[in-house]
């Protein structure tokens, strides 16, 4: 890892650098001196702007408009992480990753951290009990199944989910995305018929995806956290995660599908990634695109359920309000553009006058932070949505023990696995297993937040509202 010394960078301004491209298209990197970047991240960015040849190729109106990346851009599989892309006349299936919809939901409870300390004990065992033996029970019928992934919580919600509550409108970037039809996860809507249950749905997932119990520790903006709810001492919820097997499936139907509207005699693109024009019949992957988008809000909906459920049962009674949900995995077309956003969160305004909430996670262990969108058009209004990876995840599972051991000792985190029972304890093969893929999402994998929070705020892209710090974390 290096700062702002690989030669091919072009330093703009205190917030901004450029990368400069035989293709002549507009790639600029939000990030302060401070904040590294990876040069393994720049190799790839330099891969994907070769789908500039691509399209030319394909359409004289094709090409890739413009590229921003946010500060927490790092190597992805094809096309980095924290990558924004605006293309015309064409969209790229690649450029919002597999997870679709993978994005953030915050929720401000009536709790303070000082009733819940003493409950931190009983609170592990009940989350552990919720997110993996087997507790959550969520039963759906295939009419509530369908009703998500055809119109996302109004379709979950309007078919009598009784007993749950009703997010505000304006406290999600959006509570769905209308699809013709959900006939491309009919296994998934059927299930056993009737009432049923299954693994996927309020499921945390694995890699960085979380769940995380928090507390407001400083308040930056105190007229916008307090529009939000948020106050000194404040116990929030924060979860992580998408739309798992139903987005992987979507992303292999839209690069099947570009595989097929591929012209004849035109050669694959070498890098691999296959755009798919605007003016071609790309409405079946848009259904299944939507249905996946669909599944992800109900997801963070439920996860959000089942942490007030932990919290009830140990600490008691409690009310929650949305703080909001933002996607980083998604597109977003309007007219003849496209706008994708891989890894990187909306940072608009907002008709309440706050600003969008950004919602900026640390590494595990690590503050978090909400922002307020400025609406920077220099950034096509994006902003990142964490830290960022600082060492690949092979290297981290190869970092020191004593670390690990030292980050343990001072922090919960809950996993499937209970390294405090004896039965286990005496199993150093399932032990080593569990310590090697903590280590991939330990603190020293990524880089620090709080410059990448200051590269946001000098860029004017968003401004801090509250640094949240963490009390324990979910992980799959």
């Amino acid at each position: 890892m290096q700062k702002r010394t690989d030669p091919r960078l072009v330093r703009l301004d205190e917030s901004w650098t450029s990368l400069p491209n035989p293709y002549d298209i507009p790639v600029e990197i939000c990030a302060s001196p401070d904040v590294p970047i990876e040069p393994a991240a720049l190799d790839e960015l330099l891969t994907v702007l070769e789908t500039q040849r691509t399209l030319e190729t394909l359409s004289p109106e094709a090409r890739i408009e413009r590229v921003v990346c946010t500060p927490d851009f790092h190597k992805g599989a094809g096309i980095p992480i924290g990558t924004v892309l605006q293309t015309r006349a064409a969209l790229v299936p690649q450029a919002v990753g597999n997870d679709i919809n993978c994005g953030m939901r915050v929720e401000a409870t009536s709790l303070t951290v000082d009733e819940v300390r003493p409950h931190l004990d009983d609170l592990e065992r009940r989350l552990r009990h919720l997110f993996f033996e087997g507790g959550r029970r969520i039963g759906l019928t295939p009419a509530q199944r369908e009703g998500l992934l055809r119109f996302g919580l109004p379709g979950l919600l309007g078919e009598g989910f009784a007993g749950h509550a009703v997010d505000a409108a304006d406290r999600l970037h959006a509570a769905g995305f209308p699809a013709d039809s959900a006939d491309g996860f009919r296994d998934w809507v059927t299930s056993g018929g009737g009432t049923s249950y299954d693994s996927l749905i309020g499921s945390v997932g694995g890699g960085n995806h979380f769940a995380e119990l928090q507390y407001v520790a400083a308040v930056h903006d105190g007229p916008t956290a307090y529009a939000w709810g948020l106050t000194p001492g404040r116990i929030v919820t924060m979860v992580h995660t998408g739309s798992l097997a139903l987005g992987h499936q979507a992303g292999a139907t839209g690069r099947d599908l570009a595989r097929k509207l591929w012209p004849s005699g035109v050669p694959l693109p070498t890098n691999g990634i296959l755009p798919i024009l605007l003016d071609k019949p790309w409405q079946r992957y848009l259904t299944g695109f939507h249905n996946a988008a669909n599944f992800a809000i109900g997801n963070r909906y439920f996860l959000s359920q089942m942490m007030r459920t932990a919290l009830a049962g140990a600490v008691g009674d409690l009310d929650a309000r949305l703080v909001y949900d933002a996607p980083h995995n998604l597109l977003w077309p309007s007219g003849d553009t496209v706008l994708h956003r891989k890894g990187a969160t909306p940072a608009g305004l907002s008709d309440d006058g706050w600003g969008e909430p950004v919602i900026v996670p640390g590494s595990m262990g690590a503050p978090s932070y909400l922002l307020r969108g400025l609406g920077e058009a220099r950034a096509l209004t994006s902003a990142c949505h964490g830290a960022g990876r600082s060492i690949p995840r092979g290297a981290a599972a190869k970092g020191s023990d004593d670390e690990l051991d030292a980050f343990l000792r001072d922090f919960r985190v809950v996993t499937p696995l209970n390294h405090r029972d004896p039965a286990i304890a005496t199993r150093r093969d399932i032990i080593t297993a569990w310590r090697r893929d903590l280590k991939q999402e330990a603190p020293w994998a990524y880089k620090e937040v709080r410059p990448v929070v200051d590269s946001l705020r000098t860029a004017g892209v968003a401004e801090p509202v509250v640094e949240l710090r963490p009390l324990l974390t979910v992980k799959g």
